[in-house]
């Protein structure tokens, strides 16, 4: 019998990571373990394998199906804020250029420029295109008469992850699917 997941080398058969209330870790990057980490963690005991893959590993004497989806066996409570990075940064703005719009060339824009007291947060930062932050130069958006969509915020992990969403990641197991999109309104 052929099925494609038999045909996978092991190595790419992450599992998706849940927490203990079945929600994923992470959406976006997506909450994945490598399958010797997922393997180690079922053998001590701190996570539940919900699905398997097709694929096995096999030892001299035993041959285990590899997990597909975990759950962890204690709760994770999740930090309310997330780090300020580049990436946090351009998910909170949907990878979009605050000033224009344009997903293209994206970088960062001091809101209030450095040079004119402006600080490096969450509320001062914000994605803009290089054109767009070339073109705002050391100014304020005022200053250069140019309209910022949206005001800077610090946004809450729950906030980047329901960003995420709207981004999901170049492959999806069958398996996974249940588990990451449970949330989404049902069609009538």
């Amino acid at each position: 019998m052929y099925h494609p997941d038999l045909l996978r080398h092991p190595d790419s058969c992450p599992a998706l990571v849940l927490n203990a209330d079945y929600t994923p870790l992470s959406y976006y990057p997506l909450s994945l373990w490598p399958w010797q980490t997922a393997v180690k963690a079922m053998f001590l005991e701190r996570v539940d394998v919900v699905a398997h893959y097709d694929r096995e590993v096999h030892s001299p004497s035993a041959s285990l199906k590899l997990p597909s989806v975990i759950a962890l066996r204690q709760f994770v409570r999740p930090n309310e804020y997330p780090a300020f990075t580049r990436f946090n940064l351009f998910l909170r703005d949907r990878f979009r250029c605050v000033y224009c719009g344009s997903h293209r060339e994206l970088t960062f824009d001091h809101v209030v420029p450095r040079a004119q007291g402006g600080r490096t947060s969450w509320e001062n930062v914000a994605t803009a295109c290089a054109p767009c932050n070339l073109k705002k130069g050391g100014r304020t958006p005022r200053e250069a008469k140019m309209h910022i969509e949206r005001e800077p915020i610090r946004p809450t992990s729950w906030q980047l992850q329901d960003h995420g969403k709207s981004f999901p990641p170049n492959y999806l197991h069958q398996s996974w699917r249940d588990y990451l999109y449970w949330d989404v309104e049902l069609e009538p």
